[in-house]
């Protein structure tokens, strides 16, 4: 499997708030005020974050009140996933490429 991964789609993962959000987010949605209750960072800070989360298309947002309700995008999360799992592989490929090298030169110098 051949997936190109998506540098700004990962920037936003990387993020250890970013990502607690998105597990809140899969058990039903929420808004800024009600995952800053689950966070320890200010409901500003949240909403950035949401932002940035909208802008890769993780989150789709809806008017909610006076607020804005936000709901993971399953199908771009199922793409960050086949990304991760891309990655995966072939850095699983490396590494058996990188063990093989390193048991042929310690064979060689115990010959």
């Amino acid at each position: 499997m051949n997936v190109t991964v998506d540098d700004e789609l990962w920037t936003a993962v990387g993020d250890p708030n970013r990502r607690r959000m998105l597990d809140l987010l899969l058990t039903g949605g929420g808004t800024a005020t009600t995952l800053s209750e689950h966070l320890p960072i200010t409901r500003q800070a949240v909403a950035k974050h949401l932002g940035v989360l909208h802008r890769v298309g993780l989150v789709h947002v809806t008017p909610y009140g006076r607020e804005r309700r936000y709901e993971v995008d399953e199908a771009q999360l199922a793409r960050a996933v086949a990304q991760l799992t891309s990655v995966g592989t072939a850095w699983d490929a490396r590494l058996q490429r990188i063990k093989r090298l390193a048991e042929a030169i310690q064979q060689s110098q115990e010959d």
